[in-house]
């Protein structure tokens, strides 16, 4: 890909809309000064002092986050949090950018707020040493009428948008955002309007997903396939396989190995991934490559070429540390273009 092209590609990104569907989350990062640290006279135990707290969109606000620094258009976040103080805070911290559409994204008394809670010991010339997480999820089914009224809200906006993101952040199934009722809305959308970009990624797999676009590990291709996909050529054959059955493009992330896509009309190409450059986090990875895909897919891109972007937003994220980072289009100049053709 040649500078002119990237400029091409990335110029395209302010005239997007695309939504973004699934499980938004939370993240709130507790700094703690281990200078600080005491014993509690009451339990005896170590106590931890938190000197600064802050907060960002987590899960599927992680793929917004990253559409954002792409310069994307307009973006809607379909979803819900809960009438409580974390569901405030998700809320203005999305709210916080202009390009966010918050008209889909529902506050209900009926959910709690999905929070990852990660505690961060910062040490002078050290770079941040996670705690143990403190999560709060949902445990039980989301109630039919919320599933229906998020459904209702996926066709309204599948005429609306040029893509749609759908990202099954839960443990257990069924209690997020992206119910069966959800991702067959999905479906609908792309039968009734064939050139729509859906892509769809799930923690759990996607085995229990209509045919749409999907975004998967190598062991999801597996899981799915029920053949072992442990070689890029293994992954490139199953993803050419499952492309044609759906008549859907597939994406496979390949860690350190890069990515292999596949498309229902053309063979399977491989991406290789950048070479680690110091220490990393490989948090965010996978949302990053998420937000570079659609967002290059929607705008024009190849799939090549929406896949070397993909990776070279990837690479950028996780060299960040102490946070779910992102990466916007002058750092992925940066670092594609001592790889673009002159």
């Amino acid at each position: 890909m040649n500078r002119e092209r990237f400029q091409q590609i990335t110029d395209g990104y302010r005239h997007l809309k695309i939504a973004i569907i699934g499980d938004f989350c939370l993240d709130r990062y507790f700094e703690i000064d281990p200078a600080r640290s005491e014993i509690s006279l009451e339990t005896g135990l170590p106590v931890h002092n938190v000197v600064r707290v802050r907060s960002q969109p987590g899960a599927a606000g992680t793929i917004l986050n990253n559409l954002v620094a792409l310069g994307v258009g307009q973006i809607f976040a379909v979803g819900f949090c809960g009438e409580d103080g974390e569901g405030f805070e998700l809320k203005r911290c999305l709210a916080a950018e202009p390009s966010v559409n918050l008209e889909h994204f529902v506050t209900t008394s009926l959910r709690r707020t999905f929070v990852y809670c990660k505690p961060l010991v910062m040490e002078p010339g050290q770079p941040p040493r996670e705690l143990n997480r403190l999560d709060s999820k949902n445990w039980t089914e989301t109630p039919a009428t919320l599933q229906q009224d998020l459904a209702a809200r996926v066709t309204a906006l599948a005429n609306q948008v040029d893509a749609l993101i759908l990202m099954d952040q839960v443990d257990l199934a069924e209690t997020g955002v992206v119910s069966r009722p959800i991702a067959l809305a999905a479906r609908v959308a792309v039968d009734r309007r064939p050139d729509l970009l859906v892509l769809a990624d799930s923690r759990r797999g996607l085995h229990h997903f209509p045919p749409l676009g999907f975004k998967m590990n190598a062991a999801e291709l597996s899981k799915l396939s029920g053949a072992t996909a442990n070689t890029v050529e293994s992954v490139q054959a199953q993803a050419t396989e499952l492309a044609r059955k759906n008549h859907q493009s597939v994406f496979v992330t390949l860690a350190e190995q890069g990515i292999v896509g596949a498309a229902p009309d053309q063979p399977a190409e491989h991406i290789p991934a950048y070479p680690i450059r110091g220490s990393i986090d490989v948090v965010g990875a996978g949302d990053a490559t998420m937000a570079n895909l659609t967002a290059a897919l929607a705008a024009g891109a190849k799939m090549s070429e929406a896949m070397q972007l993909a990776m070279t937003g990837a690479s950028l994220v996780v060299h960040q540390l102490g946070t779910t980072g992102t990466a916007n289009v002058q750092q992925l100049a940066s670092l594609l273009n001592p790889q673009c053709d002159p």
